[in-house]
């Protein structure tokens, strides 16, 4: 991508015979443009692989060469390294509430219950390029990937497989055999935990090697106990009793990925550590164990032999922008910038205040997110001038509806709790409405609180740590998603009729093809800049192989759709999801559809939609990042300015770190290495 276009030539015209000279004239088509944003910055570290995006997965996980078994034992390795068993993040976005998609899981929260985890397999392993399958057991859910001609059954969730005797890893199917015929040689012990229990505890906890050969073949159990110590032998004979086993999938969405964006003023923070914040504390049920979890210790004893470097689990960080108005700096990132002058422009007061008196000033400022918003609050100085006043609003479904948040009516300092708006989202736009001559903006700021994961932090390890930062491309992301069942998210989450598509022959309630047989659901796309490329798809159920659904694109108002793909029946559950980047020069407009067709059962449980666009004001100015961890008890920093888009540096630590926090900002000058 052209990050900054070139400075023309200076023109000047000079008289031989004359004192006076011609003032230089400025080209107006080469002048470069201000970078207003930076996209897609990361730091890595060579002691945590990247996880960052589904590709950047693929990268550090599949590698040239490998075989279809090794690609499966990757997929459960990535998936138990990146997520803990836990009670399951609710966003309210995806069908049954959890969340499913693998990269927002390592990414955001790093925990989850066993159906993330089986769907995490699924994805994973699909992408991959293998078969997958889930299965709704006893009070489980687990994940069978498909290589060498045969099923195999891997659950990230509890930590384990089954290796048989040959050495290769057994399916549901020959897990549950095992188990049932020990059952039926020993019926008393069918469903009755204590007794499995006592059996397991014998002889020193070694008891359960006396139950089904395979089981006591397993490499993954400690005194009869999986990993984390929550489960283990008793469990296990009760999951695989044969009561509960049909085909289900619980719904997984794909196209979630880390894009860290920052705008001259913008300062983002992620922690090791958290301030007891987490995405179900409203109205989502009560903390995960992990909130409080310390690496190393009770249910996390086992994640140090998979890498974890962490402090915990669940991280806080902030995202804190002060946005750059008297310089009118904002003007290259603001999604609108109307009838508004800068103290700069024409020295008059306040910092950014309406332009002409007879009409209103617009300010329009953008705050996504590649981390869940859990808090936030706008903090302004506000001008205020006769007669005029100050209207903020929100959006939080890409600018298609406003709320008004607050009125200004007269000069002071303002604070605005944003909480309750911007609870669980991802990305939402603040309107500021400027009336009246002299009324206008001395100072802005927008703050911030966010979960993340700490597990995919780029974390240090005593001795040479090489650390990788890059930037680009200059991309933004805008995104469709929302519940597929809106009665049941109101108050707590958006639906999917929240961004005005139109159904015809549609179901509202998972978005169901209803009796005609044939139907389809439209969704208007819009960009702030030209669109490099359109990722969507959906989770969905299909019974027939003749149900299923057309995903389809129009970039002339509809007048005519071209088929991308086809998400076709007999599935009970399957996630399709595809990039599609044949778009025609300057789109910044689009329509997605995905047309049904039913003679059993189409609907679908999940879907979204992400245009990926040109930033129009995107290049790259030095980036400032900041770790600071504690050794022995003293406080560590390393201060490093990265001046081009791509950068490899060391960090050494004498002893083992405690990592606290990595902070990125943008910046013109600074010390640091």
């Amino acid at each position: 991508l052209l990050l900054l276009v070139s400075r023309g030539s200076v023109l000047a015209a000079s008289s031989r015979t004359s004192t006076k000279t011609t003032k230089p004239l400025q080209s107006t088509t080469n002048v470069p443009r201000p970078v207003g944003i930076v996209s897609n910055l990361k730091v890595v570290s060579d002691k945590v692989e990247d996880v960052s995006s589904i590709e950047a997965w693929r990268r550090s996980f599949i590698k040239e060469g490998m075989t279809d078994e090794q690609k499966g034992l990757a997929v459960w390795t990535s998936a138990v390294k990146f997520r803990f068993q836990d009670a399951p993040p609710n966003e309210y976005l995806q069908w049954l509430n959890n969340v499913h998609d693998p990269i927002k899981t390592f990414n955001v929260y790093g925990y989850g219950m066993c159906c993330c985890a089986a769907c995490n397999i699924a994805a994973l392993a699909r992408y991959a390029g293998l078969q997958a399958r889930c299965w709704s057991i006893n009070l489980h859910d687990v994940a069978e990937v498909y290589w060498d001609g045969s099923w195999h059954m891997l659950d990230a969730s509890l930590i384990n497989y089954f290796p048989k005797p040959d050495g290769k890893i057994a399916s549901v199917e020959e897990i549950m055999t095992a188990v049932k015929e020990w059952l039926a040689q020993n019926p008393d012990y069918r469903g009755n935990n204590n007794k499995l229990y006592e059996f397991m505890r014998a002889d020193g906890w070694q008891g359960w090697r006396k139950g089904p050969a395979l089981l006591a073949a397993n490499p993954f159990y400690r005194d009869g106990w999986w990993p984390s110590g929550t489960h283990g032998w008793a469990s296990t004979m009760q999951e695989y009793d044969g009561s509960t086993c049909f085909p289900f999938e619980n719904a997984y969405s794909q196209g979630y990925q880390v894009n860290v964006q920052l705008r001259p003023g913008e300062r983002l923070t992620r922690n090791w550590f958290n301030r007891g914040l987490h995405i179900n504390m409203q109205g989502g049920g009560g903390a995960p164990v992990c909130i409080s979890a310390k690496v190393g210790q009770d249910q996390f004893g086992y994640t140090p032999r998979y890498g974890d470097l962490a402090v915990g689990r669940i991280g806080n960080g902030t995202v804190e922008y002060e946005v750059p108005l008297a310089d009118g700096g904002f003007r290259a990132s603001a999604l609108a910038a109307e009838n508004l002058a800068c103290k700069v422009e024409d020295k008059q007061s306040p910092a950014v205040h309406v332009k002409v008196a007879g009409k209103p000033g617009v300010l329009e400022i953008r705050m996504n997110s590649s981390y869940v918003y859990l808090g936030g609050d706008l903090a302004f100085k506000a001008v205020v001038g006769k007669d005029g006043g100050i209207t903020v609003l929100l959006s939080d479904n890409n600018g298609l509806d406003w709320k008004e948040v607050t009125k200004v009516e007269a000069s002071g300092e303002q604070k605005v709790d944003l909480k309750t708006l911007v609870f669980r989202r991802y990305d939402y736009r603040v309107r500021f409405v400027l009336k009246g001559k002299g009324t206008g903006l001395d100072s802005l700021k927008i703050t911030n609180d966010l979960q993340h994961s700490q597990r995919s932090l780029p974390a240090l390890t005593q001795g040479k740590n090489t650390i990788t930062f890059s930037a680009g491309p200059q991309e933004g992301t805008v995104t469709i998603e929302g519940a597929t069942d809106p009665g049941s998210v109101k108050g707590k989450q958006l639906a999917y009729t929240d961004f005005h598509p139109v159904l015809n022959g549609i179901e509202e309630t998972l978005v169901r093809v209803g009796n005609t047989g044939s139907g389809d659901v439209t969704f208007p796309v819009d960009t702030p800049g030209d669109m490099t490329r359109l990722r969507f798809g959906c989770f969905y159920r299909a019974r027939d192989k003749k149900d299923g659904w057309d995903l389809q694109v129009s970039f002339d108002d509809g007048k005519t759709f071209k088929t991308v793909d086809r998400a076709a029946g007999p599935f009970v559950g399957i996630g399709k999801y595809v990039t599609f980047s044949d778009l025609p020069p300057g789109t910044k407009k689009a329509l997605v559809r995905y047309s049904g067709q039913q003679v059993n059962t189409t609907c679908m449980m999940n879907l979204r939609i992400d245009a990926d666009y040109r930033q129009p004001h995107g290049g790259f100015r030095p980036v400032k990042v900041t770790y600071v961890w504690e050794e022995g008890g003293l406080e560590k920093t390393d201060v490093h300015v990265a001046r081009k888009p791509e950068a490899t540096y060391t960090i050494n630590c004498d002893s083992t770190p405690v990592m606290k926090s990595l902070t990125l900002e943008l910046t013109t000058t600074g010390s640091g290495k």
